[in-house]
């Protein structure tokens, strides 16, 4: 295969360009981060099938937790600061900030959405519905590592209740957002590990 073709290749695994003897995930855009030795063949087929997953995880924790949250904090934060409120902003910042926070939040949400198709098997109405797709998918990765799913989007839920309702009377609820989006990007990573397992899947090159 001529890696200078590479954006015709689809997503897989495959012996590593740079000449290393390891197996790299091509996600169908660029090379990932994420390698392994090579393995015997029979490990193959499961991680082969955990490649839409892991091709999916990847854009959640590169992506997706940034958009949704920075999203969500730049939009609260101008709202706080509204034009009529007692610390405003001006109106052309606000609109402006407001429009930007409400694109990063949907940009973020894209990745959420097939992340959420994967670990459900289907589409469902859980993974279009934005902010329930963002606690279905904290709560189904905390689940596969054998935590407390509901626990943890309830409790989820209530903390971005109360970031959102009362961030302007408590600023120090400013910290919500961050702390939520290091707990999904840490549950990300950990079921990306998970699935690409102690070695890579032996796979054929085309």
């Amino acid at each position: 295969m001529s890696y200078a073709s590479a954006s015709a290749v689809p997503p897989g695994w495959y012996p590593d360009p740079s000449g290393e003897r390891q197996w790299r995930v091509w996600t169908g855009d660029q090379w990932s981060e994420l390698t392994r030795p090579f393995a015997p063949a029979e490990q193959a087929a499961s991680l082969v099938a955990g490649l839409p997953l892991i091709a999916s995880l990847h854009r959640l924790e590169r992506y997706g937790v940034a958009g949704v949250y920075a999203g969500l904090a730049l939009v609260v934060g101008v709202l706080a600061h509204w034009p009529g409120t007692a610390h405003p902003a001006s109106a052309a910042f606000a609109t402006t900030a407001l429009g930007a926070g409400v694109a990063l939040v949907v940009l973020g949400l894209v990745p959420v959405v097939f992340v959420a198709k994967e670990l459900a098997g289907t589409w469902t109405p859980l993974a279009l519905i934005p902010g329930l797709n963002v606690l279905f998918v904290s709560g189904a990765l905390t689940r596969r590592l054998g935590g407390a799913a509901t626990r943890r989007a309830v409790s989820e839920a209530v903390l971005l209740v109360l970031y959102v309702a009362r961030f302007r009377a408590d600023p120090v609820l400013g910290v919500a957002p961050v702390l939520l989006a290091l707990g999904l990007a840490t549950s990300a990573r950990a079921v990306l590990e998970e699935l690409a397992g102690p070695s890579s899947p032996e796979h054929n090159a085309p």
